[in-house]
């Protein structure tokens, strides 16, 4: 395996004093991205099924829904390749600006369709390419967001700045339930399955307008302006993906499994379980979104402690720790579920997420440590959409396969919990990244 990066330099003062407004950039732009992603993936455990997919059976509905839901992971490769080829040859800030407007273009784009009822077989061909289109933009997002982050960041300080960004996928949650809860309690369920839920997607737009003017107005990574400069002697590929196959398979492997686990914990949670609850063990949509948000909330909470610690203790002593809590906690996690009982699943999944945060924190600078600057957008992202399609694209349709196989909620913590084994089997085999600078 390549030795990992090496610098003997580090951003310059203006970046430096410049990072708080990146992260906070970068942590908007993040949150919308995850707040449509979110948007789709409640309303397709809620109402897409019957909306797009009519059928008599309930679970088979429900399995059409999370197909197209899975569908957008197929899709977020093309992203790697697009946006990692962008971010590496022409600068993170242009990527992430595209990709921000692609996912609304998307997401809003899915609030207009008709339904089966309205345009037959069109309706649901229509939504699969809209969420194609939003599986390219997720393919980008994530790695490009804690890259420009990351790479703005103080010496010593890394860990805290990526991880500020990767709150958003849990806070673009919460912005989707604060906006879907109260919806529904206003127009009642009937009211929101007939025509409501399209409102969530809609809004989409003012968040969209106000993240590509926060993302237009930061400026561009003092590493990527350097590794530009120093192209000359060693040019970025043509197409760093391939070159990344070729240099990096087996970091780029390995990278993958450790972000695996987290990703299976998070899709079951935030999304599958508040279809499987309602539909097989009878328990209120309303107490599925709230056990979720506020395990959501609580992870939020430690996000930055935990990446604070990390930048001073390293990143796979807590990465490690949280493995191996998901890999113990799973079973328990799940067989919450079957108390039916509001309290006990909230606490249960509140412990889940919190150790889904001791993962998930560091891994925002881990993942681009493990790659050098001219492949690092694509290797980032890379690995951890690799992990998100294995780990939780398929998630919530392996679910409910097992489901109908074996109706016991265990099984979900049994599937889980081999998925974190494997992460953390993963991270063993990976080297310590805190002190190895960015190269340029």
């Amino acid at each position: 395996m390549p030795e990992l990066p090496t610098l003997t330099t580090s951003p310059p003062r203006t970046a430096r004093t410049e990072a708080p407004k990146v992260a906070a950039a970068s942590l908007v732009g993040t949150t919308i991205e995850y707040y449509d992603f979110a948007v789709y993936g409640t309303a397709s455990a809620l109402v897409l099924g019957p909306a797009f997919f009519p059928s008599g059976n309930p679970t088979l509905s429900s399995l059409a829904a999370f197909l197209t839901f899975s569908a957008a992971f197929l899709s977020r490769p093309l992203g790697v390749v697009l946006f990692g080829t962008i971010g590496d040859r022409l600068g993170r800030r242009q990527a992430l600006v595209v990709s921000l407007l692609l996912m609304g273009v998307a997401t809003v784009g899915v609030g207009l369709l008709p339904t089966y009822e309205t345009a037959g077989i069109l309706a649901p061909v229509l939504l699969v390419t809209l969420r194609l289109l939003q599986g390219v933009s997720m393919g980008g997002e994530w790695g490009g967001a804690v890259l420009l982050a990351a790479e703005h960041a103080p010496p010593g300080r890394r860990a805290l700045y990526a991880s500020i960004p990767n709150i958003g996928p849990s806070l673009g949650f919460l912005l989707s339930t604060a906006v879907i809860l109260p919806t529904m309690n206003i127009v009642g369920m009937e009211g929101f399955t007939d025509w409501a839920w399209r409102i969530p997607f809609l809004l989409s737009t003012v968040l969209v307008v106000v993240g590509l003017w926060v993302r237009t107005t930061v400026s561009e990574s003092p590493v990527f302006k350097a590794a530009a400069r120093a192209a000359e002697s060693e040019p970025v590929p043509r197409f760093p993906l391939g070159a990344l196959f070729k240099q990096y398979p087996g970091r780029l492997l390995l990278g993958t499994g450790a972000a695996i686990g987290g990703s299976a914990v998070y899709y079951l949670t935030i999304v599958y379980s508040l279809s499987y609850g309602p539909q097989e063990l009878g328990i209120p949509r309303n107490t599925m979104l709230t056990a979720a948000s506020i395990g959501a909330a609580a992870g939020i909470a430690i996000t930055i402690p935990v990446a604070r610690l990390s930048d001073r203790i390293g990143r796979r002593p807590l990465m490690l720790a949280g493995a191996v809590g998901c890999v113990v906690w799973a079973v328990p996690m799940y067989a919450s579920l079957s108390s039916r009982n509001g309290l006990v699943i909230t606490g249960a999944y509140t412990v889940g997420l919190m150790f889904l945060a001791l993962m998930f924190s560091p891994v925002a600078a881990f993942l681009p440590e493990l790659f050098p600057a001219r492949l690092r957008y694509t290797g980032a992202s890379a690995a951890f959409i690799l992990a998100n399609t294995l780990g939780g694209g398929f998630a919530p349709s392996v679910a409910t396969w097992l489901n109908s196989h074996w109706e016991s909620p265990l099984v979900l913590g049994l599937y889980t919990g081999g998925l974190c084994l494997l992460s953390l089997l993963c991270l063993l085999a990976l080297p310590e990244t805190r002190d190895h600078e960015f190269d340029v």
